[in-house]
């Protein structure tokens, strides 16, 4: 097919407004084609009163002419027949003519918003999409789409400002680590009576903000990762722990626990899932180093694991600063600290939009509350695994003979 036979074909497409004329035209004249039908049979039985009458009956009519019953009444038929099918088709095609053309109006009217629609969608792009159809017509299929289509700009517009501003964080906070590195080396080349333990200083300013930036590099690839598996099939769906991932996270962070000398509590009864055992254990390593990154001096820390028929769950607390209980939503948005200053908090602010990425790859959820006082409670659930029953019993062995 050519390009010129395709625009052909666009331009001679018969559109929906035209379509629906057409079946309202159709439907009409048929119609009143099935009325003219009745009228006629109806008409032909009922104006035949002469085949009552004794063969060769004559009647005389009112000019005193005597013509036969039955060709009389046989001329008659044929007159209003032949009146009836003529004017029923004149008024049968005036009728068509007018249905279609309100047909015609009328479907334009109603689908109006779907133009608005067509044209709303052909103006938008990434700087225009606050545009809305705002439809206030009748409460109907067209104003539900009209709707939908408005609310599906909502989310839109919604996912392009959280990329944009997932993206200008993603760049500050890259940025941050790379400035410190070049402005120590600058720093340090240009003082000409730099000697070794300058170098040594700067090379480990440099080798810190190497691996913060590694460590935000490597976060958000998993955030990456772990959003890109969310509502699909996980790679990998083995049987895994809940609380051994948290076992694993105490240990790596023992000795910040230590330092800060914090009071940690432990509850871990088993909590079986099927899922992917990295990505869990980053879960639970990434609220357990929350909560000792956001605790203060002497805080305590409490861990709790367990499992019913249908879920498993894992909750973790913390003492710490006060955060706004309207606050904590945002907390598992990138990015986000719960109030402090970005650059003057440690971490990427990426633990808790991971953690619900991964909640979200497992079909489970996570929510956080507020406490009084300071500090964080986060509680994950999962589908528990499916429990294999065991087969207990006993049996006998018969002795040799």
């Amino acid at each position: 097919m050519t390009v010129y036979d395709a625009r052909r074909a666009a331009v001679f497409r018969p559109t929906l407004r035209l379509r629906l004329t057409l079946l309202n035209g159709i439907l009409l004249v048929g119609a009143g084609l099935v009325l003219v039908v009745l009228a006629y049979i109806l008409v032909d039985g009922a104006i035949r009163p002469a085949d009552e009458l004794r063969p060769g009956t004559r009647i005389v009519l009112q000019d005193g002419t005597e013509v036969d019953a039955r060709q009389w009444q046989t001329e008659l038929a044929d007159a209003a027949e032949w009146e009836l099918v003529t004017r029923g088709s004149l008024a049968l095609l005036l009728i068509g003519a007018v249905g279609v053309a309100g047909a015609y109006v009328v479907a334009g009217r109603a689908l109006r918003p779907l133009q608005k629609v067509t044209t709303t969608a052909q103006r938008l792009t990434g700087e225009t999409l606050d545009a809305r159809i705002n439809y206030d017509g009748a409460d109907d299929e067209v104003s539900e789409l009209a709707k939908t289509f408005d609310a599906m700009l909502d989310r839109i517009s919604d996912a392009f400002e959280t990329q944009k501003r997932f993206v200008a964080n993603a760049s500050h906070e890259l940025r941050t680590p790379l400035a410190v590195m070049r402005t120590e080396v600058d720093v340090t080349l240009d003082d000409p009576d730099a000697d070794v333990e300058e170098f040594r200083r700067m090379s480990n300013v440099v080798r810190d903000a190497s691996m913060r930036a590694n460590a935000l590099v490597e976060s958000l690839l998993l955030l990456a990762r772990t959003e890109a598996q969310a509502g699909r099939r996980l790679g990998r769906k083995v049987p895994t722990d809940l609380a051994t991932g948290v076992t694993v996270a105490m240990s790596a962070m023992g000795k910040e626990i230590q330092r800060l000398t914090l009071d940690v509590t432990t509850d871990l009864a088993p909590a079986r899932v099927v899922g992917d055992p990295g990505l869990l254990e980053r879960l639970a390593g990434n609220l357990v180093e929350n909560a000792v990154r956001y605790n203060h001096l002497g805080g305590r820390i409490w861990v709790r694991t367990g499992t019913d028929e249908t879920l498993a769950w894992l909750v973790v607390g913390n003492t710490g600063f006060e955060v706004d209980p309207a606050d904590v939503p945002a907390l598992f948005e990138p990015f986000r600290r719960g109030g402090r200053e970005r650059t003057g908090a440690r971490g990427s602010g990426l633990g808790l939009s991971i953690v619900r990425a991964v909640c979200e790859a497992h079909g489970g959820g996570v929510s956080a509350v507020a406490l009084d006082g300071g500090g964080l409670e986060v509680t994950v659930s999962l589908p528990a695994a499916a429990v294999t029953p065991v087969l207990t019993g006993t049996a006998s062995v018969k002795p040799a003979a």
